[in-house]
């Protein structure tokens, strides 16, 4: 499970920062080549982000006829690619060699993402072959869902932490939502048949059950959760050595944000978001922020510190103590400790520790989901 990396961000919430990066990313593309020119080769992370007259061009479909041959027998996707990237013959022929070795995941918003392009393409062009893809790597996903409703981060299953159900990094919310358009037949899913929407919206429900009882509670009072839980019992569970269990400053925006889309919210719901919303109020961390800085004896020349600075916006913790709530740091040994610069120069400088993750929810999201709802807003 490879996490998000890169400095705490000093000015600007970390997911707004990546949605400005996003669209900055789309500006910088060059539109349709005229005829007779070469297409500008984009990276895999630009895909989603393109005109929509674009997806009925070549170059989205040689990147679409990459995705089939990425795809694995159980109908997802292996992770950390660059599926853009235009492969020659004897790529091509290996991947169809080693396709059998299935590594299809989740995790770092793979999957869901080839569907969403795969859905895009088919859309523009009617070609069947993309249609086909998308509908074994849904079916893919529908079969990964444990019967209590979540989601692992590995299927064909793996031993180990890979079984847990998987909050990290936004895999499983990053899985519901698109379940959750295909359901309603939003954006490119116009074509999806009734007996899949019927499924897809089914896995939604179980999986809000999921999200609704792994939430953490203490002392009789519901909290948040933690970046992943067991797969059995719903406890709050490890991943990697340093990533222990805890309650996630940042995996669970995600998770509000999805329950706070619900139409019709259920009172259990109300309820959830109401107790997540106090507590990442309880626990934003104020008068500090973090900084980087040279370091000669650094294996880098820098070093990540954090600074006292009274006027800067809260932060919060990535793990938070459960019971006390108290934020923590770690490094490989697995031993917290109670600051940053307490941890090793590699775990310290090449992980998101701090951020700004519920900054946006808890100023503009949350306050106008409440007055809709007719709900007290908690924070004030």
């Amino acid at each position: 499970m490879i996490k998000r990396r890169g400095l705490a961000y000093s000015q600007n919430a970390s997911r707004v920062l990546s949605i400005a990066l996003t669209v900055v990313a789309s500006l910088l593309l060059t539109p349709l080549p005229s005829q007779g020119q070469t297409p500008k080769r984009i990276h895999w992370n630009a895909c989603l982000w393109q005109p929509k007259k674009w997806y009925s061009g070549s170059e989205a479909i040689r990147i679409a006829d990459n995705l089939l041959l990425y795809q694995h027998p159980s109908g997802g996707w292996p992770k950390n690619i660059d599926m853009a990237v235009e492969l020659d013959a004897a790529q091509k022929e290996h991947l169809k060699a080693i396709n059998s070795l299935d590594s299809s995941t989740i995790d770092n918003s793979a999957t869901y993402t080839q569907l969403r392009y795969l859905a895009k393409v088919y859309s523009s062009t009617a070609l069947n072959q993309f249609k086909s893809s998308f509908m074994r790597g849904i079916d893919y996903l529908l079969k990964a869902q444990y019967a209590n409703g979540g989601w692992p981060q590995f299927y064909p299953l793996r031993q180990g932490y890979y079984s847990h159900i998987t909050f990290n990094d936004d895999a499983m919310i990053g899985t519901m939502k698109l379940l959750n358009d295909v359901s309603h037949k939003h954006f490119d899913f116009a074509y999806i048949d009734e007996q899949r929407c019927g499924q897809a919206r089914r896995a939604v429900e179980k999986g809000i059950e999921c999200i609704l009882r792994c939430q953490i509670r203490i002392g009789g009072q519901l909290t948040a959760w933690c970046a992943q839980h067991d797969e059995h019992d719903f406890s709050p569970a490890q991943a990697r050595s340093y990533e222990l269990p805890s309650l996630s400053g940042e995996e669970c925006v995600g998770i509000v944000e999805f329950l706070m889309m619900r139409e019709n919210p259920s009172d259990e719901i109300k309820t959830s978001v109401q107790s997540a919303i106090t507590w990442f109020d309880k626990v934003q961390i104020k008068g500090i922020r973090v900084i980087e800085v040279t370091d000669v004896k650094g294996p880098a020349g820098r070093n990540r510190v954090v600074v006292h600075d009274t006027a800067a916006p809260s932060m919060w913790a990535r793990f938070y103590d459960i019971g006390t709530n108290r934020g923590f740091f770690c490094s490989r040994n697995g031993i917290k400790r109670d600051s940053l610069s307490q941890i090793s120069y590699e775990r310290r400088n090449h992980y998101s520790w701090l951020g700004y993750w519920p900054q946006r929810l808890l100023e503009k999201t949350y306050p106008e989901w409440a007055k809709k709802h007719s709900l007290k807003n908690v924070l004030r």
